[in-house]
């Protein structure tokens, strides 16, 4: 008999407890071997003063299992508190985010049969680094964070995936067009790691042409790898296209650890009626059993859910002209066909199907040469840009000795000067960039030394400095972006 598997569970908030609760019983009636423990996290977790809704016992949970089964979780709106989706898979280190999207059509509505994309997502970068300042009257700012190792690990993982479970194209989506540095570097780690991988197909499209067609044309994607906030938007246009977001199931892969979670939130609107559809989660508690080498109780599950929609079970969600059933109804139901496959469907096959690739390392490459030539200054200021570039210069004058000379102005990224033009729209954020020269007006590395003589010269004509960035080369090449407009 197999040893039961460790499981940390979480119920979750609005529709949480019920969707866990279906699940569950019908893993325990299919036979899968699991010794779940129970946290408590999400709103009561909040309530009880842990900002980032999961207190420590917690985590002890997760560290001892490495198995995490997780319903939807409700983010308190307002500042201070932190989303525990985005916690969790930074804390474990859960960086691959796997979700597959299948229609089930004619039996869940879609315009497009036989739809079968997979969205791998990368999971604790970009935007969802959630390090965000408002820096003056006008203007908020988020950052934006992609690092190498973070793009080598998942474009490598999404290869794997799609060559492991034979697939034959790879498609990369990111808007490197605009955003050259961040996503031009996603894209281009993309470029290298796909040499490994001759038998696929790899191409890559920009991030709103390609969400369209991922739309319109769905069945000419197979495995789409995206960096993170595209990845989440992707998958929800995928799922809905595919038939509907609450049949959605994910994975969350790291190191030796693992957490399974439905694609859709908590809907707390229909939370406590017994209508919700509770498909999202038990794909995911399928993906879990394939994970964790229960082959054989993944395909009772999933072969007894999809002889249920064949003989019209339905919740209120795809239910269409159909009566819908209750969740729990729909539990009993999947329970009641456990043993049986599908006739129209293609039955689930696991016991000779792969695993999910496991989490690899990425290798840290040789430091380059960083020499740092200047600075950009970021001003809070009401005023126009050509008497602020004087007041920069009057603060800061270059003499015949050199120093750091003033070489653009820009507004929301737009150069307003020199060379602005009237019509451009200005905030009061302001970010001027001084470049290192010597006697001759020509470039040289700066010391740390000269950049605080500056702060402190520009606090003294009264400037509000609000934030700095090096300007910095790595082997001689530029370690920041132009302007628009130079």
């Amino acid at each position: 008999m197999t040893a039961p598997t460790p499981l940390t569970v979480a119920a979750g908030d609005g529709i949480g407890p019920e969707i866990t609760d279906a699940t569950l019983r019908i893993l325990d009636a299919a036979g899968a071997a699991l010794a779940p423990e129970f946290i408590v996290v999400g709103e009561r977790a909040y309530r009880n003063g842990h900002l980032s809704g999961i207190p420590p016992e917690a985590w002890e949970s997760l560290r001892r299992t490495r198995l995490f089964l997780k319903g939807p979780i409700t983010t308190p709106q307002g500042g201070g508190y932190k989303s525990l989706n985005v916690t969790v898979r930074k804390m474990l280190g859960l960086y691959a985010n796997v979700r597959p999207c299948v229609s089930y059509a004619p039996l869940v509505p879609s315009a497009h049969p036989g739809m079968d994309v997979v969205i791998v997502r990368e999971n604790e970068e970009d935007l969802y680094a959630g390090i965000e300042h408002r820096q003056t009257d006008e203007v908020y700012q988020c950052l934006k964070l992609i690092t190498r190792p973070g793009c080598e690990r998942i474009v490598r993982y999404a290869f794997e995936y799609a060559r492991s479970h034979g697939r034959r194209k790879v498609t990369c989506m990111t808007k490197d067009n605009i955003m050259k540095m961040t996503d031009g570097l996603f894209h281009a780690v993309f470029d290298e790691v796909a040499r490994d991988y001759p038998e696929l197909q790899a191409e890559h499209s920009i991030i709103d042409i390609g969400a369209a067609r991922l739309a319109t044309r769905p069945r000419r994607f197979d495995v789409i790898v995206s960096p993170n906030l595209y990845g989440d938007i992707l998958s929800d246009i995928a799922a809905e296209v595919a038939g509907s977001i609450g049949l959605a199931g994910s994975a969350n892969i790291g190191a030796g650890i693992a957490m399974f979670e439905a694609v859709h939130g908590s809907a707390p609107d229909i939370a406590g009626q017994s209508v919700a559809n509770p498909s999202g989660l038990l794909m995911s508690a399928v993906m879990m059993l394939v994970h964790v080498g229960q082959a054989e109780a993944a395909e009772r599950v999933h072969n007894a859910w999809l002889a249920a929609l064949e003989d019209g079970v339905a919740t209120r969600d795809i239910a269409g002209d159909r009566p819908p059933v209750s969740t729990r109804a729909f539990a009993d139901a999947v329970v009641e066909r456990l043993g049986r496959v599908p006739s129209r469907f293609r039955p689930a096959a696991y016991r000779t199907a792969p695993r999910l690739p496991e989490a690899t390392v990425a290798e840290r490459a040789k430091p380059a040469d960083k020499v740092t030539i200047g600075v950009d200054v970021f001003l809070h200021a009401q005023q126009a840009p050509g008497e602020l570039a004087s007041r920069l210069q009057q603060c800061n004058p270059v003499n015949g000795h050199g120093g750091l000379a003033l070489q653009m102005i820009t507004n929301r990224g737009v150069k307003v000067w020199p060379d602005g033009i009237p019509e451009t729209f200005c905030t009061d954020h302001w970010r001027c960039r001084l470049v290192a020269v010597d006697a001759e007006k020509k470039p040289r590395s700066v010391q740390q030394g000269e950049l605080v003589a500056l702060l402190g010269a520009l606090e003294r004509g009264g400037l509000d400095v609000i934030k700095t960035e090096h300007l910095c080369t790595f082997d001689g090449a530029p370690g920041y972006a132009l302007g628009h407009g130079q």
